[in-house]
């Protein structure tokens, strides 16, 4: 089915409760990459048993934890391929730091629809209400449907985030994990494209690729245990676009240039010649 903008733009999506425990923290912390430094009092924060921190992109995992079928891009006025979808940006904004444990609210809105010709941007809002009634974070992000434009709408702003013209305050490297991508899916994210060898080669890739939101996650994680001692609660905004792919076991390179109230930060892959891999990442911090 074609994209009908007229019936998708605007189109409220069916909201919902959900709740989280901190072992679901501790269990995306891990899948992450958080422990390697195991005797770390900052570093055991994040798999704490009773009140673990809790970085703000758990918020991207947190409504569909407990998901075990791939997802689909079927809304109302697009139904899309799964295997023609990838992520094109995340940004996650928190009113308050995120309990270890708690119930809310979400709702959810497609809130822009662009047309790039070959393929179309397809742009949500999440609205997530704690069981107070007070918002706990609103997130937004975007798929990149290959195929599935020339339906006649408008291209889209340039979001760009440019990196200051001097060397960085931080240059860390992260390794990853031959299963990394097969322990991040345990935080709800089943798709096949990280996963199942022959569903990657037919989406065109020659092996299954690390979940985009598990690179974005590990790099909000390095900025905050580097500039922010380690402390989530400081961390009020995070925000990147997917500018490449990360196969499980290479290594990320971030580099961080420091403001008053962001860190800009660029994110490529060490393993093959710093390719980029999270381009126009912000993140705000007190």
């Amino acid at each position: 089915m074609p994209i009908d903008p007229k019936i998708a733009l605007g189109a409220e999506l069916p909201s919902g409760e959900f709740t989280w425990t901190p072992s679901e923290v501790q269990l995306y912390h891990l899948g992450l990459g958080a422990g390697a430094r195991w005797t770390d009092p900052a570093e055991l924060r994040y798999v704490d048993d009773r009140d673990p921190q809790v970085l703000p992109t758990f918020a991207t995992v947190a409504p569909t934890f407990h998901e075990t079928e791939p997802p689909k891009v079927q809304f109302p006025g697009i139904d899309i391929d799964l295997a023609n979808v990838v992520h094109g940006h995340q940004e996650i904004e928190v009113h308050r730091p995120i309990p270890a444990a708690g119930k809310a609210t979400i709702t959810r809105r497609i809130t822009e629809l662009w047309d790039k010709g070959s393929a179309a941007v397809v742009v949500q809002e999440h609205t997530i209400t704690g069981s107070d009634g007070a918002p706990l974070w609103t997130a937004r992000s975007s798929i990149f449907a290959k195929g599935e434009g020339g339906f006649g709408g408008e291209r889209g702003p340039s979001t760009k985030a440019e990196l200051p013209d001097r060397a960085p305050d931080f240059d860390v490297t992260t390794a990853t994990l031959p299963q990394q991508a097969l322990l991040y899916r345990m935080c709800g994210d089943r798709n096949p494209l990280h996963s199942d060898p022959e569903f990657a080669r037919a989406a065109g890739f020659p092996a299954p690729i690390l979940h985009g939101l598990c690179t974005y996650g590990i790099v909000c994680k390095t900025a905050t245990d580097t500039v922010l001692d380690s402390d989530a609660s400081r961390v009020t905004g995070f925000r990147a676009r997917f500018a490449g792919v990360l196969y499980p076991g290479e290594t990320i390179r971030t580099r961080i240039w420091r403001t008053d109230a962001e860190l800009i930060i660029s994110a490529t892959v060490a393993d093959r010649a710093d390719a980029p891999v999270l381009a126009d990442v912000i993140l705000r911090f007190t």
